[in-house]
């Protein structure tokens, strides 16, 4: 096994401060599965979520399914809380335990300026970690012409 600087887990805690689902724009990439359990769970079919709640973007190799935000650049799910949680995307299920925070020390460190949860509260183990980065590896985000 490939040694990583998470071998020994990364402490991490949710402090429900909403930075990651508020406030900043950024993109909430859709899987084929998080299109339809999210669509179910607004009682919405995929297409008529599209059109609603999610907008095509192109980052260099292609439109991709993103949720949308609001003016303020608030998650379209966002007031008070997330509407959608127990429907919510793998890319939010799986934060902060990403490809990019979790590549190097100067990289989680970097992350936790803008998580206030990163190094702290319950350590979350090596084999934790790589199941988030798998669960997001195995649902690939939505291309258009895939919906």
């Amino acid at each position: 096994m490939v040694p990583t600087f998470y071998d020994q887990g990364l402490k991490f805690e949710c402090t429900q401060c909403h930075a990651c689902c508020r406030h900043d724009p950024g993109y909430v990439f859709l899987s084929r599965q998080d299109l339809d359990v999210l669509a179910a769970g607004v009682g919405l079919d995929p297409a008529a979520f599209v059109e609603r709640f999610a907008r095509w973007v192109d980052l260099g190799s292609g439109p991709v399914l993103s949720l949308r935000e609001k003016p303020n650049y608030d998650c379209i799910f966002w007031d008070q809380g997330c509407t959608v949680y127990k429907h919510r995307p793998v890319q939010c299920r799986t934060y902060p335990f990403w490809e990019g925070p979790t590549t190097s020390q100067e990289k989680w460190k970097w992350e936790g300026r803008f998580c206030p949860g990163i190094n702290r509260g319950k350590v979350h183990t090596k084999a934790e970690i790589e199941a988030a980065l798998e669960e997001r590896r195995a649902h690939p985000v939505l291309r258009k012409g895939e919906v």
